[in-house]
């Protein structure tokens, strides 16, 4: 499929244009969003790129079982040697949900149970004898430690990869669960600028429950940004009918809508939902130009949210190849030599 196809390329030419980290999502339910494993999809990558550290992001735990996830992913962690990190999430597509039967059942509940059992099982000896609310974990009847049987592969990185977590909702108190438990954020693309910048004193404060220092350069903040030659080229790509930007936002506002979530796209609580159209969500979340207008766009953001230590190119399909291509190699070439430059950094 071709977007299939292309979605490999994007991280190969990622790769080779510097990108520090890649990540991809995964949704069984959803053909706007393609990739229904990213482990699976993550592993087609392993032998084809060379620097870049790729990341489950993210794995829905609620939708798998704690002892297929810890294996997979020490599989993977080994393929590729450790250049990898573990994005967990409990899901948010509710089609997901309802299919894997948990629709009515509390997943974050189911998260944490699945990644405390992943965690143990890769700290743990078999057969393990784990067993929850939700999941159980045991080869005890079945072991034969002689030849290797009952076993569950350790990861390459020890104790584990470094595990990452998107979040996606205003002044989240997941973050700061996850600061106290070494976990580190990545702010999701679709968040108003403001709502970004609430992240930032609640992951201070799991820091400081977790007893380590919070540090900028640890915190992940994904944005849509589309970048051309010139700012007509990137105002069709961005905002024209058939624009990539125009179909992942139409897709998720009516999901958003439908889900009674229209809050997330709201500068005013108060406003109503009708007046948060298309064109209202585009003008706040998708930044586009030419190289130093960009550059320039991506700085003010920063003004708001604060100093993050990575900023994460959202991946859009290449609905025009080229125009798809080259906005990642702007963004490589002239965007962040720019940005570097203004924060005076090398």
């Amino acid at each position: 499929m071709q977007s299939l196809r292309e979605d490999r390329e994007a991280f190969i030419l990622a790769d080779k244009l510097g990108f520090a980290e890649g990540y991809c999502g995964e949704h069984t339910t959803d053909q706007a969003e393609i990739i229904t494993s990213t482990v699976a999809f993550m592993a087609s990558l392993a032998y084809e790129t060379k620097d870049i550290v790729l990341g489950t992001g993210t794995v829905n735990l609620p939708n798998s079982h704690p002892a297929r996830v810890a294996a997979e992913v020490a599989m993977l962690d080994h393929m590729l040697e450790g250049r990898f990190n573990f994005g967990i999430s409990p899901g948010g597509l509710m089609s997901d949900a309802e299919v894997f039967g948990n629709l009515d059942k509390d997943r974050n509940a189911m998260f944490i149970e699945c990644i405390n059992m992943v965690l143990d099982i890769w700290a743990g000896e078999p057969p393990y004898n784990l067993e929850g609310e939700f999941y159980k974990v045991s080869t005890e009847n079945t072991m034969m430690p002689e030849i290797g049987q009952g076993a569950i592969m350790r990861p390459y990185q020890a104790p584990h990869p470094q595990i990452v977590g998107t979040v996606v909702a205003p002044f989240s108190k997941g973050v700061t669960a996850m600061a106290a438990r070494g976990w580190e954020p990545i702010s999701a693309n679709f968040l108003l600028p403001k709502w970004v910048a609430s992240h930032w004193p609640n992951y201070v404060q799991g820091c400081e429950e977790g007893g380590r220092a919070a540090d900028f350069n640890n915190w992940r903040v994904a944005k849509n940004l589309c970048v051309a030659e010139d700012m007509a080229t990137a105002r069709s790509y961005a905002r024209d009918p058939g624009s990539p930007y125009v179909l992942y936002y139409s897709s998720l506002l009516t999901k958003l809508k439908k889900g009674g979530r229209l809050n997330l796209f709201k500068e005013d609580q108060n406003m109503p939902d009708e007046d948060v159209t298309l064109d209202y969500v585009l003008d706040r979340l998708v930044i586009h130009g030419d190289p130093s207008s960009v550059a320039d766009q991506v700085l003010e953001f920063r003004e708001t949210t604060g100093a993050f230590g990575q900023l994460v190119y959202a991946g859009h399909d290449w609905t025009d190849y080229e125009k798809g291509r080259n906005s990642m190699i702007l963004m490589a070439e002239k965007v962040m030599p720019k940005i570097n430059s203004a924060l005076g950094e090398n």
